[in-house]
């Protein structure tokens, strides 16, 4: 027997201990086993392989490498979230991934190519608006120590009724008394117009509210320049503040000079008589004076623009009036309210009735410019703003039946 047959029939003695690949390696490739058995050479007579003896370890081999990384795969499988596994003849390359998976260059809908575009920019941070505030505020105390801030002749500042006294005052009428405003139309967009409302409440917090809400609504978001009595401009620090919130005496001089610059007036004839009255008086226009306001219109041929002011008698309801105390601390009333003076302090604190503003249409006053000082046109033209405001008001009080309704 020659070597090769010896080689040929030790190989064939010892059986081959390859164990059989399980059916999923064997599904994934069995095409190549299809190409390798087609183009391997026939055996001999004697069963031995033309390639020679290097070629069944060699397939053991790979059979035995296969079989492990078929089980490794199915290990990992196992262990991952939801035991979600590839498709049959999944073989772990990027192009058989799991669902969900994406490469490099593929956007979110499955469509390969450029990277998507970037998002919407991400929104501000709660901490944000805090930040503004304080970089607004900063600039506010810049601004007032360097001087860059202006004040006209009566005194009155724009920047400082800005940034201070427009916010206080915008809580009071916007949260605390859910205030209403309509016919902001009737005001005029640019050049002089006077304003003339109903005053009541006990403290005059109509006029603040009246001044601040004509600013909020205004498409011009104008300044109205409130006339105030004697004694406001004789308290020290109430003075100041009327002043720097573009307030002045309520003189003809005065609102004639307002009214030629081109300025919104606004007065409330009534004076302490209106503010001062007994809530059983309520929403009743006291006398009109003399008509001092007429006659300021009718010298500039400003139209009037009548405005009535549901809410401020329910504030400080005033029950009775201390003539002897008003009279020692020199003052037009003393008020006794539901809350003042029995809770101190607290007792200014006004309550949460509902307001309802209400603008009338202007009433032209160009044409009786040569009628200021005739007293019959004077009290005729006052007691049709006086009218036009009560009957406002009585429609008014119909759209709120329940003073501290919603």
């Amino acid at each position: 027997m020659s070597g090769a047959e010896e080689r040929g029939e030790a190989r064939y003695d010892v059986p081959l201990a390859v164990p059989a690949p399980d059916a999923e390696p064997a599904r994934r490739n069995g095409h190549r086993r299809a190409t390798m058995a087609a183009a391997a050479p026939a055996p001999d007579a004697d069963g031995a392989d033309v390639a020679g003896d290097e070629v069944a370890p060699r397939k053991a081999v790979a059979k035995k490498a296969i079989a492990k990384k078929a089980v490794a795969k199915k290990a990992v499988a196992k262990k991952a979230p939801g035991g979600t596994t590839g498709a049959p003849g999944d073989t772990g390359g990027p192009a058989a991934g799991r669902p969900g998976d994406r490469t490099a260059g593929e956007r979110p809908d499955g469509v390969t190519g450029a990277a998507a575009p970037p998002g919407p920019a991400v929104a501000d941070r709660p901490g944000d608006h805090w930040d503004r505030k304080v970089a607004k505020g900063l600039a506010f105390l810049r601004r007032r120590l360097s001087g860059d801030y202006e004040v006209d002749e009566f005194g009155f500042d724009p920047d400082l009724t800005d940034a201070v006294f427009h916010p206080l005052v915008r809580l009071l009428y916007r949260d605390w008394f859910r205030t209403e405003v309509t016919g902001v139309e009737h005001v005029p967009e640019a050049g002089p117009g006077l304003v003339v409302g109903n005053h009541s409440g006990t403290v005059a917090l109509d006029a603040l509210v009246l001044a601040t809400a004509l600013h909020d609504r205004h498409p011009a978001h104008r300044y109205l320049r409130l006339l105030g009595a004697d004694l406001v401009f004789r308290m020290p620090v109430v003075s100041e503040i009327a002043r720097k919130t573009g307030g002045t005496v309520a003189c003809n001089p005065d609102a004639e000079r307002l009214l030629g610059n081109g300025e919104l007036v606004g007065v409330f004839p009534e004076g302490f008589k209106g503010v001062g009255k007994l809530y059983a008086d309520r929403y009743k226009l006291q006398r009109f004076g003399r008509g001092g306001f007429v006659s300021a219109a009718l010298r500039t041929g400003t139209p009037i623009v009548p405005v009535a002011i549901v809410g401020g008698e329910e504030i400080y309801p005033m029950l009775a009036d201390i003539k002897p105390l008003a009279r020692l601390l020199k003052l037009p009333y003393f008020p006794v309210t539901p809350t003042f003076p029995w809770l101190g302090p607290l007792g200014m604190v006004p309550l949460p009735s509902k307001w309802l503003i209400e603008f009338c249409p202007p009433i032209p006053t160009a044409h009786l410019r040569d009628s200021a000082d005739d007293p019959l046109v004077v009290f005729n033209l006052a007691d049709q703003v006086r009218e036009t405001i009560q009957q406002t008001l009585h429609k008014l009080l119909e759209r709120r039946p329940d003073p501290f309704g919603p």
